[in-house]
């Protein structure tokens, strides 16, 4: 496929702004009342095992320690939770009840996306994810696997969902290059604002001694001080992680460049916009 005039030197910070804005739409699915409604159909009622179901689900049947694999900053305890849950419903259950969820919640906030916009969206998001180059990328590529459901809206916050956690998976090389170890990047990710501390200690489960030893770590290497606050070079240090996977993601945005991904940008904002004003995220402040 010709690559867009822009797509070689393609403007990170263009690249940045899409990131943020496809992690923003697709996000609402984990804190919508309606995922534990679906997750109690096949009596799971426990946020944990629902949460390892729906995500793992466009995987297969996996077993925890690959789930433990792919979302790399959960202890081990935390995936234990989802012992269980290929029996309570098949993988392909739980993804149509994933569907469900988001179609529920989508059409209860009320997105302002006209049929016309979503097309538009559609027709720029498409060809990134057909594009996608998915070596080393299990999350985005079961979810590139999916078939498409037939709702619209739902269907183009699938595509969201690919290039997410094909972000999320390109993240993690990137931790694992820095030495940044599952626990470890909880903390600094705390210590910068980026997650509370209270909300990353609760799911992903990291005991009080396992996030002493991680703090010790990051103050060994000078990202964090002796109380834990971050310093400067924790910062920067954090920062440069962003800056290296949207490095690793320049080349996914190659089919459309840096004026397609901001015109999606546009398109995909009222998403996040209908959420945010329902007070879906009002947990986490």
């Amino acid at each position: 496929m010709p690559l867009p005039d822009d797509s070689a030197r393609i403007d990170m910070n263009a690249v940045r702004e899409v990131s943020q804005a496809i992690s923003a739409a697709h996000g609402f699915i984990y804190f919508v009342p309606e995922a534990a409604e679906e997750a109690a159909k096949f009596g799971v009622t426990d946020r944990g095992p629902a949460y390892f179901a729906f995500r793992s689900a466009a995987m297969g049947a996996v077993p925890r320690e690959v789930a433990l694999a792919t979302f790399y900053n959960f202890s081990p305890r935390s995936v234990e939770a989802m012992t269980g849950v290929w029996d309570a419903a098949s993988p392909e259950q739980w993804q149509a009840a994933r569907f469900a969820t988001a179609e529920r919640a989508l059409r209860r906030v009320g997105v302002k996306l006209t049929d016309e916009q979503i097309a538009e969206a559609r027709s720029l998001i498409d060809p990134v994810v057909a594009g996608a180059d998915h070596a080393g990328k299990a999350l985005a590529a079961g979810n590139a696997s999916v078939a498409l459901p037939a709702d619209p809206l739902v269907a183009l916050w699938q595509q969201v969902t690919v290039v997410r956690e094909w972000r999320g998976d390109a993240h993690l090389v990137v931790l694992a290059a820095n030495h940044l170890g599952p626990c470890d990047c909880n903390v600094i990710q705390a210590a910068t604002g980026r997650i509370p501390t209270a909300l990353a200690r609760a799911t992903r489960q990291w005991n009080d001694e396992e996030w002493a030893a991680a703090t010790a770590r990051l103050v060994a290497r000078g990202w964090l001080d002796a109380d834990g606050t971050v310093t400067d070079a924790g910062t920067a240090a954090r920062e440069q992680i962003e800056v290296e996977t949207d490095e690793h993601c320049a080349a996914l945005w190659a089919p459309i460049g840096a004026t397609g991904a901001r015109r999606l940008v546009s398109l995909l904002a009222p998403i996040n916009e209908a959420f945010t004003a329902a007070g879906t995220y009002d947990q986490l402040r």
